[in-house]
């Protein structure tokens, strides 16, 4: 049976990187691999899948309408699939995480979803919420906090530095907007 997998971290975790890893191990053996990522996340260019290591791949992109079971299927029509990828996975809707258990259950084709699961409020994202609740294998990817201790948590930062605590949920950016804490550092600089 074919499996929904959510590796799950804080940012800067090597999501991405483990993403574009196991794509290339597909390929390798001569297996088709299929990657989207949010269209919102084009800080490497639209419909790319990029690490900050240097690793990057073209990927499908997806927003809040798009039909991942659908363009599967669409995609079946051409070519062999052994595995779906998807990149920045919290962007995903309810309907969108459904859709990729029905493409492992009822095509057989494993999805394998990587995303951060809270925000810099620590407050699920929706895509993360429903991943959690409804992979077969959930696995922590991690990275560590300023202390040494592992990172759990995201703190937004404006331009100076200084940290923000209330605004939308989403806003795309890297180690200029954000650092990763562990729980204890966040709770004091977020909370405090």
């Amino acid at each position: 049976m074919a499996k929904l997998y959510f590796y799950y971290s804080s940012m800067n975790a090597g999501k991405s990187t483990t993403l574009l890893q196991s794509s290339f191990n597909y390929q390798e053996r001569g297996m088709e691999t299929m990657l989207f990522t949010a269209l919102l996340d084009d800080r490497f260019g639209v419909g790319k899948v990029a690490s900050r290591i240097g690793l990057e791949a073209e990927a499908h992109t997806f927003d809040d309408k798009t039909d991942i079971y659908q363009a599967v299927t669409n995609e079946l029509k051409r070519r062999k699939l052994n595995c779906v990828l998807i990149d920045e996975a919290q962007f995903l809707t309810r309907d969108q995480v459904f859709q990729l258990a029905s493409i492992c259950d009822r095509i057989g084709i494993p999805v394998l979803t990587y995303g951060i699961r809270t925000d810099f409020q620590a407050e699920l994202f929706e895509g993360s919420k429903h991943l959690l609740a409804i992979a077969d294998e959930l696995r922590e990817l991690k990275t560590i906090c300023k202390c040494g201790s592992k990172a759990t948590m995201n703190l937004r930062t404006d331009d100076k530095g200084n940290v923000i605590k209330e605004g939308a949920q989403t806003e795309v950016g890297g180690n200029e907007r954000y650092v990763v804490l562990c729980r204890k550092h966040f709770m004091e600089l977020a909370f405090s």
